[in-house]
């Protein structure tokens, strides 16, 4: 499983969210290349992202949305 994680350049949420998802995972026993990112607003939207954090599965945003900007 490949997991990338997107925060924008203000996001305070990195640390909780690498907590949770090493516990996450180690709990259901799953293992996963997991990649951290902290993007600007111009990355994001050549990206198309849409809130940060973003978490993509193999891909996939975990969970879509339909907001503009990327903050």
């Amino acid at each position: 499983m490949k997991i990338d994680c997107y925060f924008s350049m203000g996001c305070t949420s990195d640390v909780a969210l690498r907590q949770n998802l090493n516990e996450a995972l180690l709990a259901e026993g799953v293992e996963a290349d997991i990649s951290y990112h902290r993007i600007g607003e111009d990355e994001a939207i050549r990206l198309g992202l849409k809130g940060s954090p973003t978490i993509l599965i193999n891909g996939v945003d975990l969970f879509p949305s339909d907001i503009d900007g990327f903050s």
